[in-house]
C-alpha cells in the first residue's frame, strides 16, 4: 500500500491529495504536524517537505513529480490528456506554477504590493480559461489540479474575491462539482 506524508494545511499535499481521490487509490496517509516535524522525515525528504509518497521502502517527494507518477502508476481515470499538444500544455502550465504561488506567498506574508502582483497572476488565469475550458487544454487534468488548492486557500483563508475573474470563477464552480475536489475544499473550512 501506498504511504502519504501530508500536512493538511499544505496546497502541494493537497494536488497530491486529489489526484489519490480522482483515481480512487487506497493509501495509509500520516500526518506531519509542519511545526514540528519529525527528524525521521528528512529522511523521507532531505528537505523535510511534505508530500512524500513511499511504496515497499522506496519513497518519492515533489508534488508535480508524484502526480505524474502516479497517473503513470495508475492510468485510470486519465489526468492528461491523450492529445500530445494537451499534455505538453499542462505540463508547461505546472512547470510555470511557482510565478503563481510567489506571488501567491507574498501576498499570505503580508508583503507591500504583493495584492496587485496577486491580481496579475490571477488575471492571467481568469485570460487563460476565456480561450480553453480547462488549464490543462479541453479536458480537466493535472494541471487544474496542480493550480486548485492555491486559488481556494485565496478565496477561503485570505478573502481574495474571485468575482473580478468571470472564468475563473466559473472554473473553479465546476471544479467544486468534482467529489475530489469538493473534498478538498472541505479540508481547506476546516483549517
Amino acid at each position: 500500500m501506498l504511504t502519504l506524508y501530508d500536512a493538511a494545511r499544505c496546497p502541494y499535499c493537497a494536488r497530491v491529495r486529489i489526484v489519490i481521490v480522482e483515481k480512487g487509490i487506497e493509501i495509509e496517509p500520516i500526518e506531519i504536524d509542519l511545526d514540528d516535524r519529525p527528524a525521521w522525515m528528512y529522511e523521507k525528504n532531505s528537505t523535510g517537505r511534505v508530500p512524500v509518497v513511499e511504496e515497499d521502502g522506496w519513497t518519492l517527494p515533489e508534488s508535480a513529480v508524484i502526480m505524474e507518477y502516479l497517473e503513470e502508476r495508475y492510468p485510470e481515470p486519465a489526468l492528461l490528456a491523450a492529445d500530445p499538444a494537451d499534455r505538453a500544455l499542462a505540463r508547461v502550465r505546472i512547470f510555470r506554477h511557482d510565478t503563481f504561488t510567489k506571488p501567491y506567498y507574498a501576498l499570505r506574508r503580508g508583503e507591500s504590493g504583493a495584492d496587485a502582483l496577486f491580481a496579475e497572476q490571477l488575471e492571467r488565469l481568469d485570460a487563460e480559461l476565456e480561450e480553453r475550458p480547462w488549464l490543462g487544454g479541453s479536458e480537466y487534468g493535472l494541471a487544474d489540479i496542480a493550480y486548485v488548492p492555491w486559488v481556494l486557500r485565496a478565496r477561503d483563508r485570505m478573502g481574495v474575491a474571485l468575482d473580478p475573474y468571470p472564468a475563473l470563477s466559473e472554473w473553479l464552480t465546476r471544479l467544486l462539482e468534482r467529489p475530489a475536489v469538493a473534498e478538498e475544499a472541505d479540508v481547506v473550512a476546516s483549517l
